[in-house]
Protein backbone atom coordinates (compact mmCIF):
# COMPACT_ATOMS: atom_id res chain seq x y z
CA UNK A 1 0.00 0.00 0.00
CA UNK A 2 0.92 3.29 -0.01
CA UNK A 3 3.40 3.85 2.80
CA UNK A 4 2.87 8.01 3.25
CA UNK A 5 5.97 9.46 5.67
CA UNK A 6 4.84 9.91 8.96
CA UNK A 7 4.70 13.71 8.54
CA UNK A 8 2.02 13.18 5.65
CA UNK A 9 0.01 10.81 7.34
CA UNK A 10 -0.26 13.15 10.46
CA UNK A 11 -0.69 16.37 8.30
CA UNK A 12 -3.96 14.81 6.13
CA UNK A 13 -6.82 17.39 7.41
CA UNK A 14 -10.51 17.11 5.82
CA UNK A 15 -10.21 14.30 2.82
CA UNK A 16 -10.72 15.18 -0.64
CA UNK A 17 -13.53 13.19 -2.67
CA UNK A 18 -11.76 10.30 -4.34
CA UNK A 19 -14.27 9.46 -6.84
CA UNK A 20 -15.13 13.16 -8.26
CA UNK A 21 -17.80 12.85 -11.21
CA UNK A 22 -16.67 12.75 -14.59
CA UNK A 23 -17.80 13.98 -17.52
CA UNK A 24 -20.95 12.08 -19.29
CA UNK A 25 -20.54 10.82 -22.43
CA UNK A 26 -22.65 8.70 -24.30
CA UNK A 27 -22.80 6.49 -27.66
CA UNK A 28 -25.75 5.69 -30.14
CA UNK A 29 -23.97 2.59 -31.02
CA UNK A 30 -27.42 0.50 -30.95
CA UNK A 31 -27.77 -3.62 -31.06
CA UNK A 32 -30.15 -6.27 -30.02
CA UNK A 33 -29.76 -7.10 -26.41
CA UNK A 34 -30.83 -10.66 -25.19
CA UNK A 35 -32.06 -10.95 -21.83
CA UNK A 36 -30.07 -11.38 -18.90
CA UNK A 37 -29.41 -8.13 -15.93
CA UNK A 38 -26.94 -5.05 -15.58
CA UNK A 39 -23.69 -5.91 -13.64
CA UNK A 40 -23.63 -4.46 -10.32
CA UNK A 41 -21.51 -1.10 -10.82
CA UNK A 42 -19.72 -1.91 -7.25
CA UNK A 43 -18.80 -5.12 -5.43
CA UNK A 44 -19.76 -4.04 -1.68
CA UNK A 45 -16.13 -2.89 -0.55
CA UNK A 46 -17.54 -1.51 3.18
CA UNK A 47 -14.65 1.48 2.58
CA UNK A 48 -14.93 1.89 -1.45
CA UNK A 49 -18.25 0.62 -2.39
CA UNK A 50 -18.29 2.66 -5.74
CA UNK A 51 -15.32 0.52 -6.87
CA UNK A 52 -15.07 -2.52 -9.23
CA UNK A 53 -18.25 -4.29 -10.40
CA UNK A 54 -20.50 -7.44 -10.41
CA UNK A 55 -21.03 -10.36 -13.32
CA UNK A 56 -17.78 -10.65 -14.54
CA UNK A 57 -14.69 -11.85 -13.80
CA UNK A 58 -11.49 -10.88 -15.49
CA UNK A 59 -8.60 -13.42 -16.45
CA UNK A 60 -6.30 -10.87 -19.14
CA UNK A 61 -5.70 -7.12 -19.96
CA UNK A 62 -3.65 -6.64 -23.02
CA UNK A 63 -2.84 -3.23 -22.79
CA UNK A 64 -1.55 -0.95 -25.64
CA UNK A 65 -0.32 2.53 -24.74
CA UNK A 66 1.34 5.18 -27.05
CA UNK A 67 2.07 7.91 -24.92
CA UNK A 68 3.56 11.58 -26.01
CA UNK A 69 5.35 13.06 -22.88
CA UNK A 70 5.36 16.33 -24.88
CA UNK A 71 1.55 16.78 -25.33
CA UNK A 72 1.08 14.49 -22.29
CA UNK A 73 -1.83 12.80 -24.36
CA UNK A 74 -2.32 9.02 -24.13
CA UNK A 75 -3.74 6.79 -26.94
CA UNK A 76 -4.81 3.42 -26.09
CA UNK A 77 -6.50 0.00 -26.53
CA UNK A 78 -7.76 -2.04 -23.82
CA UNK A 79 -8.67 -5.72 -24.76
CA UNK A 80 -9.78 -7.52 -21.60
CA UNK A 81 -10.95 -11.33 -21.44
CA UNK A 82 -13.35 -12.06 -18.76
CA UNK A 83 -15.76 -14.50 -17.40
CA UNK A 84 -19.20 -13.53 -17.03
CA UNK A 85 -20.57 -15.34 -13.64
CA UNK A 86 -24.33 -14.48 -14.06
CA UNK A 87 -26.56 -13.76 -17.41
CA UNK A 88 -25.69 -10.61 -18.76
CA UNK A 89 -27.59 -8.00 -21.11
CA UNK A 90 -25.07 -4.97 -20.10
CA UNK A 91 -21.83 -4.82 -17.83
CA UNK A 92 -19.92 -1.70 -16.04
CA UNK A 93 -16.13 -1.00 -16.03
CA UNK A 94 -14.09 1.92 -14.24
CA UNK A 95 -12.61 3.83 -16.20
CA UNK A 96 -12.33 7.72 -15.29
CA UNK A 97 -11.64 10.76 -17.64
CA UNK A 98 -10.70 10.08 -20.54
CA UNK A 99 -12.16 9.99 -24.34
CA UNK A 100 -13.71 6.78 -25.26
CA UNK A 101 -14.02 6.13 -28.98
CA UNK A 102 -15.37 2.76 -29.45
CA UNK A 103 -16.19 -0.61 -27.51
CA UNK A 104 -16.74 -3.90 -29.57
CA UNK A 105 -17.46 -6.87 -27.23
CA UNK A 106 -16.32 -10.59 -29.26
CA UNK A 107 -15.44 -8.56 -32.31
CA UNK A 108 -18.96 -6.51 -32.68
CA UNK A 109 -19.98 -3.01 -31.98
CA UNK A 110 -21.07 -2.82 -28.63
CA UNK A 111 -23.08 0.29 -26.86
CA UNK A 112 -21.76 2.37 -24.17
CA UNK A 113 -22.51 5.34 -21.54
CA UNK A 114 -20.83 7.17 -19.34
CA UNK A 115 -21.61 7.99 -15.87
CA UNK A 116 -18.72 9.44 -13.14
CA UNK A 117 -16.33 6.94 -13.08
CA UNK A 118 -18.43 4.27 -14.69
CA UNK A 119 -18.57 2.76 -18.54
CA UNK A 120 -21.15 0.97 -18.80
CA UNK A 121 -21.41 -1.78 -22.40
CA UNK A 122 -24.22 -2.92 -23.94
CA UNK A 123 -22.92 -5.94 -26.26
CA UNK A 124 -25.15 -6.82 -29.50
CA UNK A 125 -25.88 -9.75 -27.95
CA UNK A 126 -26.39 -10.90 -24.53
CA UNK A 127 -23.22 -13.12 -22.62
CA UNK A 128 -24.18 -15.78 -20.82
CA UNK A 129 -23.19 -17.20 -17.41
CA UNK A 130 -19.85 -19.36 -18.10
CA UNK A 131 -19.26 -17.85 -21.02
CA UNK A 132 -15.58 -16.48 -21.74
CA UNK A 133 -15.99 -12.61 -23.73
CA UNK A 134 -13.42 -9.99 -25.38
CA UNK A 135 -14.03 -6.59 -24.57
CA UNK A 136 -11.89 -4.34 -26.52
CA UNK A 137 -12.10 -0.23 -25.56
CA UNK A 138 -10.30 2.33 -27.65
CA UNK A 139 -9.94 5.63 -25.91
CA UNK A 140 -7.57 8.50 -25.53
CA UNK A 141 -6.69 11.92 -23.93
CA UNK A 142 -4.73 13.54 -21.47
CA UNK A 143 -4.69 11.18 -18.09
CA UNK A 144 -5.49 12.85 -14.87
CA UNK A 145 -4.09 12.02 -11.13
CA UNK A 146 -6.63 11.62 -8.58
CA UNK A 147 -7.06 12.83 -5.09
CA UNK A 148 -7.85 9.17 -3.24
CA UNK A 149 -9.95 9.54 0.56
CA UNK A 150 -6.61 10.39 2.80
CA UNK A 151 -5.99 13.50 0.21
CA UNK A 152 -3.03 11.86 -1.25
CA UNK A 153 -2.43 12.03 -5.32
CA UNK A 154 -2.45 9.03 -7.47
CA UNK A 155 -3.28 7.77 -10.65
CA UNK A 156 -0.81 9.24 -13.84
CA UNK A 157 0.64 11.60 -11.93
CA UNK A 158 2.57 13.78 -14.72
CA UNK A 159 6.64 13.91 -14.25
CA UNK A 160 8.85 16.42 -15.42
CA UNK A 161 10.26 13.94 -17.60
CA UNK A 162 6.91 11.27 -18.33
CA UNK A 163 4.55 10.06 -15.71
CA UNK A 164 4.92 8.27 -12.45
CA UNK A 165 1.62 5.98 -12.45
CA UNK A 166 0.17 4.19 -8.80
CA UNK A 167 -3.31 3.09 -8.30
CA UNK A 168 -4.04 2.32 -4.97
CA UNK A 169 -6.77 2.10 -4.26
CA UNK A 170 -8.46 3.66 -7.40
CA UNK A 171 -5.74 5.13 -9.71
CA UNK A 172 -5.40 2.79 -11.94
CA UNK A 173 -9.15 3.99 -13.38
CA UNK A 174 -7.03 6.94 -14.85
CA UNK A 175 -5.48 5.38 -17.01
CA UNK A 176 -7.40 2.10 -18.46
CA UNK A 177 -10.82 0.85 -18.21
CA UNK A 178 -11.05 -2.13 -16.03
CA UNK A 179 -12.39 -4.35 -12.97
CA UNK A 180 -10.91 -1.70 -10.33
CA UNK A 181 -11.21 -3.38 -7.09
CA UNK A 182 -8.74 -6.15 -5.58
CA UNK A 183 -10.94 -8.85 -5.38
CA UNK A 184 -10.81 -9.23 -9.19
CA UNK A 185 -7.41 -10.42 -10.35
CA UNK A 186 -6.30 -11.00 -13.92
CA UNK A 187 -2.54 -11.70 -15.79
CA UNK A 188 -1.42 -8.74 -17.91
CA UNK A 189 -0.04 -7.76 -21.27
CA UNK A 190 1.18 -4.14 -21.33
CA UNK A 191 2.86 -2.99 -24.65
CA UNK A 192 4.05 1.07 -23.95
CA UNK A 193 5.61 3.52 -26.70
CA UNK A 194 6.83 6.44 -26.23
CA UNK A 195 9.22 8.56 -27.88
CA UNK A 196 12.85 7.05 -28.42
CA UNK A 197 15.15 7.86 -25.68
CA UNK A 198 12.51 7.27 -22.92
CA UNK A 199 11.89 4.46 -20.96
CA UNK A 200 8.28 2.67 -20.14
CA UNK A 201 8.30 0.44 -17.06
CA UNK A 202 5.22 -2.01 -16.20
CA UNK A 203 5.05 -5.23 -13.95
CA UNK A 204 6.59 -8.61 -15.01
CA UNK A 205 8.74 -9.38 -17.41
CA UNK A 206 10.61 -7.78 -20.75
CA UNK A 207 9.79 -9.43 -23.19
CA UNK A 208 11.15 -6.70 -26.13
CA UNK A 209 11.69 -3.25 -26.82
CA UNK A 210 11.61 -1.78 -30.58
CA UNK A 211 12.50 1.42 -31.73
CA UNK A 212 11.13 2.37 -35.05
CA UNK A 213 10.40 5.90 -36.57
CA UNK A 214 11.93 7.80 -33.57
CA UNK A 215 9.30 5.57 -31.15
CA UNK A 216 9.97 2.28 -28.47
CA UNK A 217 7.96 0.27 -27.68
CA UNK A 218 8.49 -1.56 -24.41
CA UNK A 219 6.50 -5.39 -24.16
CA UNK A 220 5.90 -6.03 -20.78
CA UNK A 221 4.22 -9.85 -19.19
CA UNK A 222 2.53 -10.63 -16.11
CA UNK A 223 2.00 -13.83 -16.17
CA UNK A 224 1.00 -14.23 -12.31
CA UNK A 225 -2.66 -12.23 -11.14
CA UNK A 226 -2.18 -9.02 -10.16
CA UNK A 227 -4.95 -6.83 -9.00
CA UNK A 228 -5.62 -3.46 -10.65
CA UNK A 229 -3.88 -1.20 -8.27
CA UNK A 230 -0.72 -2.77 -8.28
CA UNK A 231 -0.17 -2.39 -12.25
CA UNK A 232 1.82 0.54 -13.53
CA UNK A 233 3.30 1.86 -16.37
CA UNK A 234 6.10 4.81 -15.02
CA UNK A 235 7.52 6.51 -17.76
CA UNK A 236 10.76 8.96 -17.96
CA UNK A 237 13.99 9.20 -18.56
CA UNK A 238 15.86 6.16 -16.11
CA UNK A 239 18.83 4.74 -15.92
CA UNK A 240 18.04 0.73 -16.02
CA UNK A 241 20.13 -1.85 -14.51
CA UNK A 242 19.01 -5.33 -15.19
CA UNK A 243 20.89 -8.15 -13.10
CA UNK A 244 20.36 -11.47 -11.82
CA UNK A 245 20.22 -12.65 -8.08
CA UNK A 246 22.61 -15.88 -6.72
CA UNK A 247 19.76 -18.29 -7.36
CA UNK A 248 18.56 -16.75 -10.87
CA UNK A 249 15.96 -14.15 -10.41
CA UNK A 250 15.90 -11.40 -13.38
CA UNK A 251 16.27 -8.25 -11.46
CA UNK A 252 15.01 -4.53 -13.41
CA UNK A 253 15.99 -1.97 -11.69
CA UNK A 254 15.08 1.49 -13.05
CA UNK A 255 16.17 4.92 -11.01
CA UNK A 256 15.69 8.73 -12.30
CA UNK A 257 19.50 10.06 -12.37
CA UNK A 258 18.35 12.60 -9.84
CA UNK A 259 17.81 10.02 -7.38
CA UNK A 260 20.20 7.98 -8.61
CA UNK A 261 22.97 8.39 -5.68
CA UNK A 262 20.55 8.37 -3.11
CA UNK A 263 19.15 5.08 -4.02
CA UNK A 264 22.18 3.17 -4.10
CA UNK A 265 22.99 2.13 -1.04
CA UNK A 266 19.32 0.95 -0.51
CA UNK A 267 19.18 -1.06 -3.90
CA UNK A 268 21.93 -2.46 -3.96
CA UNK A 269 21.15 -4.86 -0.91
CA UNK A 270 17.53 -5.81 -3.01
CA UNK A 271 19.03 -9.29 -3.28
CA UNK A 272 20.00 -10.14 0.32
CA UNK A 273 16.34 -8.44 1.00
CA UNK A 274 15.15 -10.85 -1.16
CA UNK A 275 16.96 -13.65 0.13
CA UNK A 276 16.23 -12.70 3.61
CA UNK A 277 12.85 -12.23 2.75
CA UNK A 278 12.61 -15.90 1.46
CA UNK A 279 13.99 -17.45 4.56
CA UNK A 280 10.88 -15.91 6.32
CA UNK A 281 7.87 -16.13 3.83
CA UNK A 282 8.52 -18.47 1.59
CA UNK A 283 9.51 -18.93 -1.88
CA UNK A 284 9.58 -15.70 -3.67
CA UNK A 285 6.29 -15.86 -5.59
CA UNK A 286 6.72 -13.74 -9.15
CA UNK A 287 8.83 -14.65 -11.82
CA UNK A 288 10.97 -11.52 -11.43
CA UNK A 289 11.62 -8.33 -9.10
CA UNK A 290 12.71 -5.03 -9.04
CA UNK A 291 12.11 -1.57 -8.54
CA UNK A 292 11.00 1.91 -10.25
CA UNK A 293 12.40 4.78 -8.10
CA UNK A 294 11.11 8.44 -10.06
CA UNK A 295 11.63 11.93 -9.48
CA UNK A 296 8.31 13.05 -8.25
CA UNK A 297 6.48 16.28 -8.04
CA UNK A 298 7.03 18.05 -4.33
CA UNK A 299 3.06 17.61 -3.84
CA UNK A 300 3.76 13.77 -3.82
CA UNK A 301 3.99 13.10 -0.12
CA UNK A 302 4.31 9.45 0.49
CA UNK A 303 7.28 7.03 0.14
CA UNK A 304 6.16 4.50 -2.09
CA UNK A 305 3.35 1.82 -3.58
CA UNK A 306 4.08 -2.36 -3.60
CA UNK A 307 3.18 -2.48 -7.55
CA UNK A 308 3.65 -5.95 -8.40
CA UNK A 309 7.71 -7.55 -9.06
CA UNK A 310 8.64 -3.81 -9.45
CA UNK A 311 8.07 -1.30 -6.30
CA UNK A 312 7.70 2.24 -7.07
CA UNK A 313 9.31 4.92 -4.84
CA UNK A 314 8.49 8.29 -5.00
CA UNK A 315 12.07 9.43 -4.38
CA UNK A 316 15.30 7.73 -3.43
CA UNK A 317 14.49 5.16 -0.83
CA UNK A 318 16.09 3.76 2.31
CA UNK A 319 16.95 -0.21 3.06
CA UNK A 320 13.76 -0.48 5.54
CA UNK A 321 11.21 0.83 2.74
CA UNK A 322 12.91 -1.42 0.38
CA UNK A 323 12.31 -4.30 2.96
CA UNK A 324 8.87 -3.17 3.57
CA UNK A 325 7.95 -3.02 -0.28
CA UNK A 326 9.86 -6.16 -0.84
CA UNK A 327 7.37 -8.50 1.93
CA UNK A 328 4.35 -6.85 0.05
CA UNK A 329 5.07 -9.17 -2.79
CA UNK A 330 4.37 -12.19 -0.73
CA UNK A 331 1.43 -10.00 1.87
CA UNK A 332 -0.62 -7.63 -0.43
CA UNK A 333 0.46 -8.83 -4.07
CA UNK A 334 0.56 -12.73 -4.08
CA UNK A 335 -2.40 -13.01 -1.39
CA UNK A 336 -4.73 -9.90 -1.93
CA UNK A 337 -7.05 -8.41 0.60
CA UNK A 338 -10.43 -9.31 -0.71
CA UNK A 339 -11.68 -6.00 0.58
CA UNK A 340 -9.60 -2.50 1.48
CA UNK A 341 -10.80 -3.34 5.15
CA UNK A 342 -8.38 -6.20 5.08
CA UNK A 343 -5.56 -3.43 4.15
CA UNK A 344 -4.08 -4.43 7.81
CA UNK A 345 -3.27 -7.67 6.20
CA UNK A 346 -0.67 -6.03 3.95
CA UNK A 347 0.46 -2.95 6.22
CA UNK A 348 0.80 -4.95 9.28
CA UNK A 349 3.22 -7.35 7.81
CA UNK A 350 4.81 -5.04 5.88
CA UNK A 351 5.70 -3.16 9.22
CA UNK A 352 6.16 -6.34 11.14
CA UNK A 353 8.69 -7.22 8.36
CA UNK A 354 10.65 -3.68 9.42
CA UNK A 355 10.68 -5.29 12.73
CA UNK A 356 12.12 -8.22 11.82
CA UNK A 357 14.90 -6.53 9.71
CA UNK A 358 15.86 -4.03 12.25
CA UNK A 359 16.59 -6.90 14.68
CA UNK A 360 18.48 -8.56 11.85
CA UNK A 361 21.20 -5.82 11.63
CA UNK A 362 21.02 -5.75 15.07
CA UNK A 363 19.12 -3.03 16.01
CA UNK A 364 15.79 -3.20 18.59
CA UNK A 365 13.98 -6.69 18.88
CA UNK A 366 9.94 -6.55 17.59
CA UNK A 367 9.34 -6.56 21.41
CA UNK A 368 11.19 -3.55 22.14
CA UNK A 369 8.80 -1.98 18.89
CA UNK A 370 6.02 -3.24 20.22
CA UNK A 371 6.65 -1.93 24.29
CA UNK A 372 7.61 1.56 22.66
CA UNK A 373 4.50 1.86 20.89
CA UNK A 374 2.32 0.40 24.23
CA UNK A 375 4.19 2.95 26.41
CA UNK A 376 2.76 6.01 24.95
CA UNK A 377 0.66 8.02 26.96
CA UNK A 378 -2.45 9.97 25.98
CA UNK A 379 -1.47 12.54 28.39
CA UNK A 380 1.67 13.80 26.51
CA UNK A 381 3.13 15.04 23.39
CA UNK A 382 5.61 11.73 23.03
CA UNK A 383 5.87 9.60 20.34
CA UNK A 384 7.59 5.95 19.19
CA UNK A 385 9.06 6.13 15.79
CA UNK A 386 7.05 9.20 15.23
CA UNK A 387 3.76 7.62 16.47
CA UNK A 388 1.40 9.40 19.13
CA UNK A 389 -0.50 7.90 21.12
CA UNK A 390 -3.03 9.53 19.56
CA UNK A 391 -2.85 8.54 15.94
CA UNK A 392 -2.10 4.88 16.93
CA UNK A 393 -5.21 3.95 19.05
CA UNK A 394 -7.55 6.22 16.52
CA UNK A 395 -9.09 3.08 15.23
CA UNK A 396 -8.84 -0.97 15.23
CA UNK A 397 -6.58 -2.11 11.78
CA UNK A 398 -9.62 -4.77 11.48
CA UNK A 399 -12.44 -2.08 11.17
CA UNK A 400 -10.86 1.23 9.45
CA UNK A 401 -14.24 2.48 9.73
CA UNK A 402 -13.88 5.13 6.67
CA UNK A 403 -11.72 5.30 3.43
CA UNK A 404 -9.75 7.97 4.34
CA UNK A 405 -8.27 5.82 7.38
CA UNK A 406 -7.36 2.40 4.41
CA UNK A 407 -3.50 4.07 5.09
CA UNK A 408 -3.72 5.34 8.62
CA UNK A 409 -1.37 4.52 11.61
CA UNK A 410 -2.92 1.82 13.19
CA UNK A 411 -3.29 -0.53 9.79
CA UNK A 412 0.68 -0.17 9.86
CA UNK A 413 1.62 0.06 13.36
CA UNK A 414 -1.21 -1.50 15.45
CA UNK A 415 -1.61 -3.89 12.97
CA UNK A 416 2.09 -5.11 13.35
CA UNK A 417 1.64 -5.36 17.15
CA UNK A 418 -1.09 -7.37 16.59
CA UNK A 419 1.54 -10.06 14.82
CA UNK A 420 3.81 -9.28 17.63
CA UNK A 421 0.88 -10.30 19.89
CA UNK A 422 0.24 -13.33 18.05
CA UNK A 423 4.17 -14.62 17.99
CA UNK A 424 4.23 -13.98 21.94
CA UNK A 425 0.91 -16.37 22.65
CA UNK A 426 1.30 -19.09 19.87
CA UNK A 427 5.00 -19.09 20.41
CA UNK A 428 8.06 -18.86 18.07
CA UNK A 429 7.51 -22.14 16.05
CA UNK A 430 4.08 -21.43 15.10
CA UNK A 431 4.63 -18.04 14.49
CA UNK A 432 7.36 -18.55 11.98
CA UNK A 433 5.35 -20.79 10.15
CA UNK A 434 2.24 -18.85 10.14
CA UNK A 435 4.76 -16.17 8.60
CA UNK A 436 5.43 -19.22 5.55
CA UNK A 437 2.26 -21.43 5.60
CA UNK A 438 0.21 -17.87 5.16
CA UNK A 439 1.26 -17.03 1.86
CA UNK A 440 1.52 -20.56 0.41
CA UNK A 441 -1.75 -21.38 1.22
CA UNK A 442 -3.48 -18.21 -0.50
CA UNK A 443 -0.85 -17.64 -3.41
CA UNK A 444 -1.75 -15.50 -6.19
CA UNK A 445 -5.30 -15.50 -4.49
CA UNK A 446 -7.21 -13.41 -2.10
CA UNK A 447 -8.11 -13.30 1.53
CA UNK A 448 -9.63 -11.67 4.46
CA UNK A 449 -9.39 -10.74 7.70
CA UNK A 450 -11.45 -13.72 9.40
CA UNK A 451 -9.55 -16.45 7.28
CA UNK A 452 -6.40 -15.22 9.11
CA UNK A 453 -8.04 -15.72 12.25
CA UNK A 454 -9.28 -19.00 11.40
CA UNK A 455 -5.74 -20.06 9.88
CA UNK A 456 -4.35 -19.48 13.08
CA UNK A 457 -6.49 -20.84 15.50
CA UNK A 458 -6.13 -24.21 13.55
CA UNK A 459 -2.48 -23.85 14.18
CA UNK A 460 -2.24 -23.44 18.17
CA UNK A 461 -4.28 -24.59 20.97
CA UNK A 462 -4.30 -21.67 22.07
CA UNK A 463 -7.51 -19.86 22.51
CA UNK A 464 -7.01 -16.31 20.22
CA UNK A 465 -10.59 -14.95 20.85
CA UNK A 466 -9.68 -12.61 23.04
CA UNK A 467 -6.28 -11.72 20.86
CA UNK A 468 -8.09 -10.72 17.94
CA UNK A 469 -11.11 -9.35 19.48
CA UNK A 470 -9.12 -6.44 21.70
CA UNK A 471 -6.31 -6.03 19.21
CA UNK A 472 -7.47 -6.42 16.30
CA UNK A 473 -10.81 -5.35 16.57
CA UNK A 474 -10.81 -3.38 19.73
CA UNK A 475 -11.66 0.13 20.71
CA UNK A 476 -8.44 2.05 22.13
CA UNK A 477 -5.58 0.61 24.11
CA UNK A 478 -6.04 -2.64 25.27
CA UNK A 479 -4.97 -3.24 28.98
CA UNK A 480 -3.46 -6.75 28.30
CA UNK A 481 -0.39 -7.93 27.06
CA UNK A 482 1.17 -11.29 26.49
Amino acid sequence: MKRRSLRSRRAVGVPCAALAAVLLVSSCTQGAVAKGSVGAGGVGDPLFPSLGNGGYDVRHYGLDLAYDVADKRLDATARITAKATQDLRAFRLDLQGLRVTSVRVDGAPAGFSRKGHKLTVRPAEGLRKGSTFRTTVAYDGVPQEMTDADGASEGWVKTADGAFVSGEPAGSMTWFPGNNHPSDKAAYDIRITVPRGYTAVAGGELRSSVTSGGRTTFAWHSGEPMATYLATATIGRFDVHQSRTADGLPLYVAVDPKEAAGSRKALDRLPEVLAWSRKLFGPYPFASAGAIVDHTPERIDWVALETQTKPVYAGAPDTSTVVHETAHQWFGDSVTPRTWEDAWLNEGFAQYAEWLWEAHEGGRTPQERFDALYALEDDDEDEADGVSYEELWEFPPGDPGSAENVTGTPVYDRGAMVLQQLRNAVGERAFFRILKEWPAAHRHGNADSEEFIDFCQERTEVDLTDLFDDWLYGEGRPDWEY
